[in-house]
């Protein structure tokens, strides 16, 4: 069942479905079941003509997200636990406003309702500064260890989840990265391939290990059905679906029972890709080599990978340590 036979209740009014129809032409099919979800919640909350929404309903929205749920314990809305994460009511706030700057555009409401944040006294050079209006830490991700990730290798059954798992463990690349890949886009004899569908729609050259391609030559020889209908590189294997592009859902699962097989407690697609890139950062690869390797638009994002490994960061402050030690003892000694 599509989205669109799934919508109900306020995602009916016209207004929306003008907006989700506007969003579906310009993103991805994930980017608009997110919408959909958010926009079904925050209208569902609010329960009144979209064109009427107002702040001070924002801020309700805002406000009731982060409530606890009493009935006997505190019951958090999406996993038990009080509140949701403020990183969820960001993205549903990121939804909403979305659809309001739509309805400025086409000359429906005056106003965005969503505030962009709160007005700071500190000024700014170029106006007044803003803290945002929901506030998100910045978690630093899990990755594997390199022990977890060969036991997650012998853990997979067959050579295409290894090339899959070799793409995002060994070349950084995303989830929709590695099922977007096509075989044109393999430049085997440079050990490189070309990311054609990346976040946002930019296209990359990426480096991969030449493990990947002694995989994926295998994966081609003895796995991969030769009446395949796609030139799509990774492919289901079995099934009234046998030759058709793997989906998002299908490699989740192989990575599910992979790790359930290898008893890790946690190895997902985005961890695999921040593994790659905090063992590149440790053998000494310049951020800004990492940056383009992970597609990053900016380098704020990427200096991540300067605090996720505790030895590289101890074994920097060590040499630079010694170095003032040194300095020091040289002053002293005239």
């Amino acid at each position: 069942m599509s989205y669109r036979e799934q919508r109900s209740g306020p995602l009916n009014d016209p207004l929306v479905a003008r907006y989700l129809e506007f969003v579906e032409s310009r993103a991805r099919l994930n980017t608009v079941l997110a919408v959909v979800s958010d926009l079904g919640i925050f209208l569902s909350f609010v329960d009144k003509d979209p064109a009427a929404v107002s702040t001070d309903d924002v801020l309700r929205f805002v406000a009731d997200q982060r409530a606890p749920r009493f009935d006997g314990k505190v019951v958090r809305l999406a996993d038990g636990e009080a509140g949701l994460r403020a990183s969820t009511i960001k993205r549903r706030l990121a939804s909403v406003a979305g659809f309001y700057s739509f309805l400025v555009m086409v000359e429906v409401v005056n106003r965005n309702p969503v505030p962009t944040g709160m007005a700071t006294r500190r000024p700014r050079r170029h106006g007044r500064s803003r803290v945002p209006l929901v506030r998100v830490p910045r978690l630093l991700p899990k990755i594997l260890e390199p022990v977890e990730v060969n036991a997650l290798f012998r853990s997979l059954r067959r050579v295409r989840d290894r090339a899959m798992v070799e793409a995002m463990v060994l070349g950084g690349l995303r989830r929709c990265e590695v099922l977007g890949l096509r075989l044109q886009d393999l430049r085997a004899a440079e050990r490189r391939v070309m990311v054609a569908e990346g976040k946002g729609g930019h296209q990359r050259m990426v480096s991969i290990s030449p493990r990947f391609f002694r995989s994926v030559n295998l994966y081609m020889q003895t796995e991969r059905p030769e009446n395949a209908s796609t030139d799509r590189l990774f492919v289901v294997l079995k099934g009234p679906r046998r030759g058709q592009p793997l989906s998002d859902d299908g490699l989740e699962e192989i990575i599910r029972a992979a790790k359930a097989r290898a008893g890790l407690a946690h190895a997902t697609c985005h961890e695999l890709r921040h593994t790659c890139f905090t063992r590149l950062r440790e053998a000494g690869m310049a951020l800004e080599a990492i940056q383009a390797q992970a597609g990053h638009r900016s380098i704020e994002t990427t200096r991540l990978y300067l605090h996720l490994s505790n030895d590289w960061l101890a074994d920097e402050y060590q040499r630079a340590a010694e170095l003032i030690d040194v300095s020091m003892l040289q002053t002293v000694a005239r």
